[in-house]
């Protein structure tokens, strides 16, 4: 549906579609999803009435987004939603300008490197990623999705982002951590990262693994981030800190290229 407002001065205001808002839903929970999902699941999860349900996903279907399987009765993301994918990657700014610098952070920290880009306090995707040429690395794909707060990079968005601490605290509860801190500990760690412009979670999302991360601060309030994951005996041979202050520097240099805020 297309944009109005009440006059020149207002804000734009968006009228609900129902029937495009459950579609994303359904995509959105297939994506973040390992397996296949019949259509009494997936009404279930999203509080849908199950021919409501099955008559989206047959539309997404006949537009090649999502797959079904007649053997199953199950339905899972399909090469077309890919392939979209791929073409929004292709025309991210942030993604060109960001491939050279994980490239270099992966091979000076010989670690894996990636970028990702934030979606309020929802999820944060993985957009961009280097591979360090070590038998020892930490196995990450290019759109996978996981909570904005958790681990480093949630650090970052909580310390340079625009959210209060009332809805960062709600989010904070719903969290799966392997060692959770408590919210006081965190949000010492929160005011640490606002400090030294980059966030360490050492075995705290997962044990045994060290991400550190710097966020790329955009002209909008999303907070994008440079991170670097790795084992954490050989991310501490590299040494925290001067992981850190190279993420910092180069999230800077980015930030400034795409027109960071001050």
């Amino acid at each position: 549906m297309p944009l109005y407002k009440d006059n020149m001065n207002a804000e734009p205001r968006v009228r609900d579609v129902p029937a495009l808002s459950r579609g994303i839903a359904i995509l959105r929970l297939l994506s973040a999803t390992d397996r296949p999902l019949g259509v009494h699941a997936i009404a279930r999860a999203l509080g849908l009435v199950p021919s409501t349900a099955l008559h989206i996903l047959r539309v997404l279907a006949a537009e090649r987004l999502i797959a079904f399987d007649p053997a199953t009765k199950k339905y899972a993301i399909a090469a077309g939603l890919a392939a979209l994918a791929r073409t929004a990657l292709r025309c991210n700014t942030f993604v060109s300008l960001v491939q050279p610098e994980l490239d270099e952070l992966s091979r000076v920290h010989r670690a894996t490197a990636v970028a990702v880009e934030a979606s309020g306090l929802e999820h944060m995707v993985v957009t961009a990623l280097a591979r360090a040429d070590s038998p020892l690395r930490v196995h990450v794909d290019i759109g996978s999705s996981f909570p904005a707060l958790i681990s480093a990079t949630g650090r970052c968005i909580a310390a340079f982002g625009a959210h209060p601490w009332s809805a960062i605290r709600e989010r904070f509860r719903l969290l799966r951590w392997d060692d959770p801190p408590s919210w006081t500990a965190w949000r010492a760690e929160v005011a640490r990262t606002r400090a030294d412009g980059y966030a360490v979670d050492d075995g705290r999302y997962i044990r045994g693994v060290t991400i550190v991360a710097a966020p790329v601060r955009m002209t909008s309030d999303p907070v994008n981030a440079l991170v670097v994951i790795g084992i954490r005996d050989q991310m501490l041979r590299c040494g925290l800190a001067t992981i850190g202050a190279d993420l910092r520097l180069r999230a800077a240099r980015l930030g400034a290229a795409l027109g960071s805020r001050s």
